[in-house]
């Protein structure tokens, strides 16, 4: 078996130079010190057992449009100045809510480096909305 392992790997080292190139990607990016991810039923144990804020980083018009009950907009391009309204926070875990939940984790950096406990919404709003969870309409 190792053999035939071996004799693959030198036939097609251009196929294993691409997966081992995918796989080094792969490790470094979910091992960079991002936030974790929360599905929307974890997101809601956090809120109701560990007092989690929800940060929902979308513009104002898209926030004022439907957001989850009790969070606080703060549009992604003022996260950093914002640090400071944040700050008392910092005892509880924050849950960052974008739309689809793809800018969230790269926006939490700045908030993990600052000493907070992050997590973003896996599929952000639109999995929130698409489970059947409340939306408040401003």
């Amino acid at each position: 078996m190792m053999n035939q392992l071996i004799e693959f790997a030198l036939n097609h080292w251009e196929m294993v130079a691409v997966f081992l190139a995918i796989a080094a990607t792969l490790i470094f990016v979910e091992t960079r010190g991002g936030a974790r991810s929360v599905t929307t039923s974890s997101a809601t144990n956090l809120i109701n057992d560990k007092d989690a804020v929800v940060v929902d980083i979308r513009p104002a018009n898209e926030y004022s449009k439907g957001h989850i009950t009790g969070s606080i907009n703060i549009p992604a391009a003022k996260l950093k100045d914002s640090m400071g309204t944040l700050e008392k926070y910092k005892s509880v875990p924050i849950i960052l809510v974008c739309k689809t939940g793809m800018t969230a984790g790269s926006n939490a950096k700045e908030l993990i480096k600052a000493g907070f406990d992050v997590y973003k919404l896996q599929g952000g709003i639109t999995e929130w909305q698409s489970a059947g969870l409340p939306l408040v309409k401003k």
